[in-house]
């Protein structure tokens, strides 16, 4: 259950990472919106640093409840 939840999680912030690169793509296509699809390309940009913060926290937390089980 509790890796389930975090495969929830990682899944939510991948769709969110798709999302700001996509509109900041499309962004880049209006002259008057680049600045703003930079931003959205850091934003994604950031977010991939959270998905192996993620999994980290979704190996230890595993690890922790397997050791207290036993």
């Amino acid at each position: 259950m509790i890796q389930r939840r975090y495969e929830a999680l990682g899944a939510v912030n991948d769709l969110f990472i798709a999302i700001w690169f996509l509109i900041g793509s499309a962004f880049f296509l209006n002259d008057a919106l680049i600045e703003s699809g930079t931003w959205l390309f850091i934003v994604g940009s950031a977010q991939l640093i959270i998905k192996p913060v993620i999994k980290l926290m979704s190996l230890i937390h595993v690890n922790k409840a397997f050791q207290k089980n036993t």
